[in-house]
């Protein structure tokens, strides 16, 4: 089964994350900020990841880097309130840049086919 980490510290979004993904057949962990991120995918590096950028502590942007920085093999999709942070070339290490919606029609079809891509590899 796929693991997928999803970083996000607002609870009902993390939840509504994990519901979601799960039913379209994920296996599926959550981190509440960057430094649990950080040791989560250290210890059990996850398929993909995906990631908030505003968080408390550190940030996603700062996770992102040490996670790629340990293991750059990790697909991150960056899922964010912000598309201001598109054009920050830091965020430009990511597979994919969604920005937040209750819908998670395009998040879920960004994770698809982002795993058939790295399969297909």
């Amino acid at each position: 089964m796929t693991n997928i980490l999803v970083v996000e510290d607002e609870k009902n979004q993390a939840l509504l994350y994990r519901n979601e993904l799960s039913a379209e057949g994920y296996s599926v962990s959550v981190a509440r900020d960057g430094r649990e991120a950080v040791t989560m995918a250290k210890l059990n590096p996850p398929d993909l990841l995906v990631l908030d950028i505003n968080m408390p502590g550190m940030d996603g942007i700062e996770a992102m880097g040490k996670i790629l920085g340990e293991n750059n093999r990790i697909p991150i999709v960056i899922n964010t309130a912000y598309s201001s942070f598109k054009d920050n070339f830091m965020t430009w290490s990511a597979d994919a840049y969604i920005v937040k919606s209750a819908d998670l029609t395009e998040l879920k079809k960004a994770i698809k086919e982002i795993l058939e891509k790295r399969k297909a590899q």
